[in-house]
């Protein structure tokens, strides 16, 4: 067991989302790098007895980069053929590095579709059980190369990035905690890249609209998600009593602290069931 795993502390099932900008260089190039540091610090935990599903983005980005594109395509069709690419792409590296740390992976691939109809939900929830009974680490994504919904930024009434994705999935395998690795530290009064006064929100209780006149928009050309589906993605976990992270993707080792229950990034606090 890790020396930055208390043995005492409570296990969890915690599903972490990393975002495109953390996986993939402004080159359009996979950080192999930044990947590794995140799978090992995710199959410690996992090592640990934690129970964890990552819900990954990425796939457009790496399809770029493994087809030599100098951009993103603009094209529906080619944007689909690419995820398709991508996806190849994202899991063989998943594949190699997790079992580097002698984890097994699972990849589970979503439309709006299979989270909205009960009958598909209620399936896809016995998947995760059963796929985190047998000791694997399920890798999730939006099926980019059947559905348009993220692609096209919102058109499902479900799903339509990876921030609400992850919390549907939280919400779904009755996760205890949601984490976003995101390409910034959480929640500020103000942009940080802007104004260098901005301050840091810890700790959340409601998303209230105030709260989300704070928040920016879109964050890089890579990805599709800001701070607001970030947001959006909290209401989903809180309204389903899980508490959720916003924390820097540059820097996985935060979740050791984070599974402890420590201060790091924002934490938006699910509120406490009244007692019976």
């Amino acid at each position: 067991m890790s020396e930055y795993v208390n043995s005492n502390s409570q296990l969890l099932r915690i599903v972490v989302k990393v975002g495109t900008s953390t996986l993939v260089r402004a080159n359009g190039s996979m950080d192999l790098h930044a990947i590794d540091h995140l799978v090992r610090v995710l199959s410690d935990l996992h090592g640990a007895g934690h129970q964890v599903i990552l819900v990954s983005s990425g796939a457009i980005g790496a399809g770029v980069g493994r087809l030599g594109l100098s951009a993103r395509p603009q094209q529906l069709r080619f944007k689909q053929a690419v995820a398709a690419v991508g996806q190849c792409e994202m899991m063989h590296i998943y594949d190699k590095f997790f079992g580097e740390y002698n984890a097994t992976v699972a990849q589970i691939l979503l439309t709006g579709e299979d989270v909205d109809q009960p009958d598909r939900a209620e399936h896809l929830s016995g998947t995760f059980s059963a796929l985190l009974e047998l000791g694997c680490i399920p890798v999730v994504n939006e099926n980019d190369s059947v559905s348009s919904a993220e692609i096209e930024t919102g058109r499902c009434k479900v799903l339509g990035d990876n921030d609400t994705l992850s919390a549907i999935v939280a919400r779904l395998c009755r996760a205890d905690l949601l984490v976003l690795l995101s390409d910034i530290d959480g929640l500020y009064d103000a942009d940080p890249r802007t104004d260098p006064g901005a301050k840091l929100i810890q700790e959340v209780n409601a998303v209230t609209p105030e709260l989300r006149a704070m928040a920016g928009g879109a964050g890089t050309w890579r990805g599709t998600g800001g701070m607001q589906t970030k947001l959006n993605a909290a209401e989903t976990a809180m309204a389903a009593g899980i508490d959720m992270v916003i924390t820097n993707g540059q820097r996985p080792e935060a979740l050791y602290d984070i599974v402890r229950g420590q201060a790091v990034g924002t934490r938006f606090r699910a509120p406490v069931p009244a007692p019976v």
